[in-house]
């Protein structure tokens, strides 16, 4: 009995090396891709948005459907599409005709713009919000993995440019056995994967 407890104590401890191990060999290439590419702000995002030693000017702001966005004295801003600093230089930009040297601290309070859809043969179709890189494996996993009947090899991803949709294809068995990783691409905020 001692001894199968002490084997099962070992082989526990193994797998939290192991796990350990794999979360660290993971997490620089997360903070590498934060690094990279700042969250850019969309409709539905909520922002709190103060100016420093300015009671008046402190507000919870929305991100509107039209992607604008409202501040007392600096006035209208188009926010979508613009990372969190660049708003807020703009803002102070406009500001500094009317406050000498503004501070001004723009916050995300709710994430409410990135959206991705998972439709077509999974087992949670849906809308999913998220707050971090996603690729095409995680939104299926996200969407409870395919169902039986579904053609994982002619999965696609409708995403619009330049106001035309696309069409990005996913062989996800390709993927799965470690084939053509650079087709498993991260996802855009709108986006939709059809599973077939």
């Amino acid at each position: 009995m001692v001894i199968h407890s002490a084997r099962i104590r070992h082989i526990c401890l193994s797998l939290a090396t192991a796990m350990l191990l794999l979360v660290t060999a993971l997490a620089p290439q997360a903070v590498r891709a934060a690094d990279l590419e700042p969250y850019l702000l969309q409709p539905g995002d909520v922002l709190q948005i103060s100016v420093w030693k300015e009671q008046n000017l402190q507000t919870e702001a929305l991100v509107r459907p039209d992607g604008g966005l409202t501040f007392p004295l600096s006035g209208e801003h188009q926010a979508a599409g613009l990372s969190i600093d660049a708003l807020r230089l703009a803002i102070e930009e406009r500001l500094r005709k009317f406050i000498p040297d503004p501070v001004v601290t723009v916050s995300l309070r709710v994430l409410g713009g990135n959206r991705i859809y998972v439709v077509g043969k999974v087992n949670r179709p849906g809308e999913y919000p998220f707050s971090r890189p996603l690729d095409i494996m995680q939104s299926l996993g996200l969407a409870g993995g395919a169902t039986p009947f579904a053609a994982l090899n002619d999965i696609r991803i409708l995403r619009r440019e330049n106001g035309k949709q696309v069409a990005i294809p996913f062989k996800y068995e390709e993927v799965e056995r470690g084939r053509n990783l650079d087709q498993n691409i991260l996802l855009k905020s709108g986006d939709t994967v059809v599973v077939p």
